[in-house]
């Protein structure tokens, strides 16, 4: 994996390269005279890795992203994404006209009810996901009179509701609270999408059976009130030929398989690999960072004697930086963090150590879900990540430039995720910047 992040790049200015190449089609004038009114087409987007999500110089990406671009090179309409960090979120925007569309809502009745729904380019199934040991879920019958776990408005909720009371459904905000309840026991399963599932470490899960009759045909969500874009959206899709959709979905879903079990946090804290791994990540930290921490790190490793001179060196080092540096490892659990970020989110490391960052009162649940599913998605694809996006903490929202790399032991294993952030609002407040917002 140590080029994805060149051939994913190269792979991109390939695609943008050949949409130049793109014949555009055929619009009536009312459908022309709706894109020169329109400049903009607001998509709400919630990151689905695979399917949607931003890469780590915060551009989004992903399948749904590709089939929009074609449609762009098509017809001359421009897709801007705004995030949303829950379903619920993204329906509330589209119900109220801050949005006009998106590409990850799969189609019940009660969304027909304001919303239109494109031709159809691709699709999964359901699959039950449950906790490891537990016996496999392959039937919506397996789980009456027990707990089903599901995020708030998920397109099954209706059906089951209806087809099987005797489940005991508990809604949710997001997948990554559903599996956390369904890891400690107080949930019996949960159901996602079959490729969404299989992104997300083994650990305490498993992926049982596919959901017998129920398909999701993936398909682009308009709001209702836009005939003219639905129509032209419409129009892209079926110039589609079929080998341009295998080769987009070959693209992003072609290597897709079940994850290996994560065993090797066993092996992060026996003292030699722990160290190395250390000595890994610091080699990945000096890439990002700046030139001061390069000259550090050559000299720690001028300097490095012995084992407990090394780690004491590291230890002191990322305390000394100014911004929040944190350790994640292949589950998502805390494994060391600096002063700063101990002090920004108000908590200490021996008291957080090990523990999901749902899983304290450090962030707003939702933030705190949306930045563990990114953790988890991130330590699949093995991408580096570098955004500038706003984040909600307890005491507001705030502008951060945040980074994440995954780093490795010195055999090559995958250890887990190094990351940081820096307050741009901080910084713009000490530097006296008297911007107007």
């Amino acid at each position: 994996m140590a080029g994805a992040s060149s051939s994913a790049a190269q792979l991109a200015l390939h695609d943008a390269n050949g949409l130049s190449h793109i014949a555009p089609i055929d619009l009536d004038p009312a459908e022309r005279q709706w894109i020169r009114d329109n400049p903009r087409v607001i998509v709400a987007s919630v990151q689905y890795p695979l399917y949607l999500f931003q890469d780590e110089h915060g551009r989004w990406s992903g399948l749904n992203n590709d089939v929009l671009q074609r449609i762009s090179a098509m017809t001359g309409l421009r897709f801007e994404h705004e995030e949303s960090f829950s379903t619920d979120q993204m329906l509330e925007r589209l119900e109220s006209g801050t949005a006009d569309m998106s590409t990850t809502l799969a189609m019940t009745e009660t969304r027909k009810a304001f919303l239109e729904f494109s031709h159809a380019f691709g699709g999964a199934g359901w699959v039950f996901v449950s906790r490891a040991g537990a016996p496999r879920v392959s039937s919506l019958e397996q789980l009456a009179k027990r707990v089903l776990v599901l995020p708030a408005r998920h397109a099954l909720e209706e059906v089951i509701r209806r087809e099987h009371p005797s489940i005991e459904l508990r809604l949710v905000k997001t997948y990554a609270e559903a599996r956390a309840l369904v890891e400690s026991g107080e949930a019996y399963a949960t159901i996602e999408n079959e490729i969404g599932a299989q992104l997300h470490p083994s650990g305490l899960l498993t992926v049982g059976g596919v959901l017998e009759g129920k398909w999701e045909a993936d398909h682009l969500a308009v709001r209702k009130g836009q005939p003219e874009l639905l129509s032209v959206i419409n129009k892209a899709l079926s110039a589609f030929s079929a080998a341009d959709l295998r080769a987009i979905r070959l693209k992003w879903l072609g290597g897709i398989a079940p994850a290996a079990e994560a065993s090797l946090w066993q092996r992060i804290v026996e003292p030699g690999c722990w160290t190395m791994g250390v000595i890994g990540f610091f080699g990945l930290l000096s890439l990002v960072w700046n030139r001061r921490l390069s000259v550090l790190m050559k000299q720690r490793g001028e300097a490095e004697r012995s084992l407990n001179d090394q780690l004491a060196f590291q230890h002191a080092l990322i305390d000394a930086m100014p911004d929040p540096i944190f350790v994640r490892d292949l589950e998502g659990r805390l494994v060391m963090c600096n002063r700063s970020y101990e002090e920004l989110l108000s908590v200490r490391q021996d008291q957080v150590q090990g523990r999901l960052l749902f899983e304290i009162d450090a962030l707003p649940e939702a933030t705190a879900m949306m930045l563990h599913d990114e953790f988890m998605a991130q330590l699949q694809t093995r991408k580096t990540r570098f955004s500038h996006r706003q984040l909600l903490f307890k005491n507001g929202p705030r502008d951060i430039y945040q980074w994440t790399v995954p780093f490795y032991s010195a055999d090559g294993k995958l250890r887990g995720l190094l990351g940081g952030w820096t307050d741009i609002t901080q910084r713009r407040v000490e530097s006296g910047c008297r911007c107007l917002h």
